[in-house]
């Protein structure tokens, strides 16, 4: 599998996309609990037909690209907003990035880290391993980069991050993944209640960081990208729960922007597992 991995890093970005849109599209055709999560949360969203179809092959899109862009030469990115982020950087007090499961996020961080993080503000993310014995060492290559550090998914972690932006860096987090129980709050997300973590919410009132939503934007016929950066509408509430509410609504608002290219089968609403 690693060696087919690093075949396709080799392909035009337009064909992994057009191979990721029928992988999407078979997925949904032939399982059952995939299709039928997929079709409850754009209803729980209200979304129309024109709304959601593209998400279908946009799913597929998701995993194969990743092989370019992991082992891959760079891709296209161009940015809409950077400015938000150069002016949260001045400010000097560190920035926490808000991404959804919401076009690539995996670019997102990669070009912040080769437009900023080579020249002295780097960006942590949280990462946990794979299961997939043969995929670990590809996940792990593709985490090493100038610019871009990892920290575990557990307090350590958690410490990492605080220490990033309290030195004036910035973190990545996705406030819209489940987080294990005894992390997060029930709240609304798309008038349903969703198990929230509070970490995205905790990191900014803990240390004063700069909250910036920001999106990869998968463009058509293998075009490359747009990062979208733009800050929060209010600042976040003192309160906790209010805060992390914040952060819900402010992801509702940013997929809701591209609705057609949401993870919409992923199982946002689903009980939270046990901390190992």
């Amino acid at each position: 599998m690693t060696t087919l991995f690093k075949i396709l890093s080799f392909w035009p970005l337009g064909v992994l996309h057009a191979m990721g849109w029928v992988m999407g599209w078979v997925a949904f055709m032939f399982s059952g609990v995939y299709r039928r999560r997929f079709l409850d949360n754009v209803q729980q969203a209200r979304l129309l037909a024109r709304q959601w179809l593209p998400a279908v092959g946009a799913a597929g899109k998701l995993v194969s690209e990743l092989p370019r862009l992991w082992l891959g030469r760079s891709v296209p990115v161009q940015w809409q907003g950077a400015q938000h982020v150069d002016t949260a950087l001045a400010h000097g007090k560190g920035v926490v990035f808000l991404t959804p499961h919401v076009g690539c996020f995996e670019v997102a961080a990669t070009a912040y880290a080769q437009r900023y993080g080579q020249h002295g503000h780097p960006v942590t993310v949280l990462f946990r391993p794979p299961r997939q014995p043969w995929l670990a060492p590809l996940v792990i290559a593709s985490r090493i980069r100038p610019g871009l550090n990892t920290a575990p998914t557990n307090l350590a972690g958690v410490k990492q991050l605080i220490k990033a932006l309290k030195k004036g860096d910035c973190v990545a987090v996705l406030p819209d993944q489940v987080p294990p129980l005894g992390q997060g709050l029930w709240l609304p997300f798309f008038g349903k209640d969703a198990y929230t973590m509070t970490l995205s919410a905790r990191l900014a009132l803990q240390t004063g960081a700069c909250v910036l939503l920001t999106w990869g934007e998968r463009l058509s016929w293998g075009r490359g990208y747009v990062v979208h950066v733009q800050p929060l509408d209010a600042a976040l509430s003192s309160d906790l729960s209010t805060a992390t509410a914040q952060v819900n609504q402010a992801m509702e608002h940013l997929i809701m922007q591209a609705p057609q290219q949401y993870l919409w089968g992923y199982a946002r609403y689903k009980m939270p597992r046990e901390n190992p």
